[in-house]
């Protein structure tokens, strides 16, 4: 093998619920120089992939191919021999019908460095997020994989149609939609009962996943009303009769619904993996960006003077943050904070306070700014000199109320947030197309900037459909303010209350 080749990963990328990607699999992506991908390898796993990776798509959805197979195995093998780590990314088990076998041999052929990571099929993850188990002791033993990409009516079929019939194992056929009449027709003629059960799913294990039973008999009338097209995999065999008892996927209560996430790209997951969990589609579509200040000497100087503070009060998670990146890089650290007494607003804030080692005295019942005013009330702050580092767009009401209190207050800017408009052609494509069902707004800056993003033309056009979720009353506020009307508004004013807000508006 040459020395200065590069490494290639054949990667099974799963069925397409990004959560069942393994990690050997994340961490090959994490130190891949170029990761390219198909067609049914998940978008949200190229998260994964280093800032400066080169990513590529190759996929194929019909007639429809990006690149060809042979054009796929020159692109890898050309990028590894230039001494670049390829993770090449293949919908579900890369030797599961995936052609990974075709690729490990020519990669082979060259010399090449590779490995080979196995992925979770949908021939195993569809039924089982619908509720199908191949194998039952009262059902089945065995299960049989058949490709359903081969032409039935082919006269030399690789497909042993005679001993498939009169099997007791569960069939499952992967991409087999389009053949559907045909593999029924082989089965029933080769003596499968026709009562035998049918099920077929679609898109297994995302969002858009969508199933339909019958039985041999009737199969192919109901796919077509129900106008099922692939990706579906199709499973045949009495176990499917457990699916109504069984199906869980089906029941979450967000399936299907297409929600955009407008909180800034690097804080978002906690929200999506909490709508993931309950079914919904994630649309990240980040209006703002959380950035440094412009002018960080004002931070740099109260930090330099942190002695003649008496409490630091901060309003937000960033603010927490930004506060001590800059602590540090001054080459200082909590041992000049220990005459400080602290307040924080919300219990995110002091949960990432305390993991700088510091636990906050002073936290309101609420997390609005004004109730850290209400907290304040019995405790003496006149003439106590107090820091706020916070957003450059903050309210004024929080130092207004300290100042009227008689203490000494200095706000200080700790970041600052600029517009996205990245995605503002898909975000305004979707709304034309009514795509989405809900967006989120986390802030009074998402609202904002998610408004600026939209045509003021169409605007109430636009928003018609959709419905608006705040994660409290200050966002809700500035979201009527610019046209918007939250249908809903958090009582608990953190992601988990945001999310437990949509939970009960989707479960009346």
């Amino acid at each position: 093998m040459a020395e200065n080749y590069g490494k290639i990963s054949l990667i099974g990328a799963g069925p397409g619920d990004p959560g069942l990607i393994t990690l050997k699999a994340m961490e090959c992506i994490k130190n891949a120089d170029v990761v390219v991908y198909d067609y049914l390898a998940s978008p949200a796993l190229l998260k994964y992939a280093k800032n400066d990776s080169e990513i590529i798509y190759v996929g194929k959805k019909g007639g429809n191919h990006t690149l060809s197979q042979d054009g796929i195995n020159d692109l890898i093998i050309n990028k590894a021999k230039l001494g670049l780590n390829v993770a090449r990314l293949k919908g579900g088990d890369p030797f599961i019908f995936g052609r990974g076998g075709e690729e490990a041999e020519l990669i082979a052929d060259n010399n090449i460095p590779f490995e080979i990571i196995p992925g979770v099929t949908s021939a195993i993850a569809a039924p089982a997020y619908a509720g199908i188990p191949l194998t039952h002791r009262e059902h089945s033993s065995s299960v049989s994989i058949i490709t359903g990409h081969e032409d039935p009516t082919k006269k030399d079929s690789s497909i042993e149609w005679e001993s498939f019939a009169k099997s007791t194992s569960t069939l499952v056929f992967l991409m087999g939609v389009k053949n559907l009449p045909g593999i029924v027709e082989n089965l029933q003629k080769y003596g499968k009962d026709s009562q035998t059960p049918v099920a077929l799913v679609r898109w297994g294990t995302t969002p858009k996943q969508q199933s339909v039973t019958g039985i041999l008999e009737n199969i192919v009338e109901k796919v077509k009303i129900a106008g099922l097209k692939s990706p579906a995999i199709i499973i045949i065999g009495s176990v499917v009769k457990l699916k109504d008892k069984l199906k869980w996927f089906e029941h979450l209560p967000l399936l299907g619904k297409k929600i955009v996430v407008t909180r800034a790209r690097a804080q978002a997951s906690d929200l999506i993996a909490l709508l993931r969990k309950y079914g919904a589609e994630c649309i990240e579509i980040p209006t703002i960006k959380i950035n440094p200040p412009k002018n960080i000497l004002p931070l740099k100087k109260s930090i330099d003077n942190i002695s003649s503070f008496d409490w630091v009060i901060f309003t937000s998670v960033n603010g927490v943050q930004f506060f001590f990146d800059t602590l540090y890089s001054q080459n200082k650290d909590v041992r000049i904070l220990g005459h400080l007494k602290f307040a924080c607003i919300g219990p995110v804030t002091k949960k990432i306070l305390k993991k700088y080692g510091i636990i906050s005295d002073v936290l309101p019942e609420t997390y609005k700014a004004e109730s850290v005013v209400k907290a304040f009330s019995g405790i003496e702050i006149k003439g106590k000199n107090i820091l706020i580092p916070r957003a450059k767009e903050a309210r004024a009401v929080l130092p207004q109320e300290l100042k009227k209190m008689g203490a000494i207050v200095e706000e200080v800017t700790a970041y600052e947030t600029s517009l996205v408009d990245n995605d503002k052609d898909t975000l305004v494509k979707m709304l034309e197309n009514n795509d989405i069902d809900i967006v989120t707004f986390t802030s009074s800056s998402t609202v904002k900037n998610f408004a600026e993003l939209l045509p003021s033309d169409k605007f109430e056009k636009l928003i018609k459909n959709v419905t608006s979720a705040c994660i409290g009353p200050i966002t809700e506020k500035t979201a009527r303010s610019l046209g918007f009307s939250p249908e809903i508004v958090a009582t608990d004013y953190t992601i988990d209350g945001l999310m437990n807000s949509i939970l009960k508006y989707f479960t009346k």
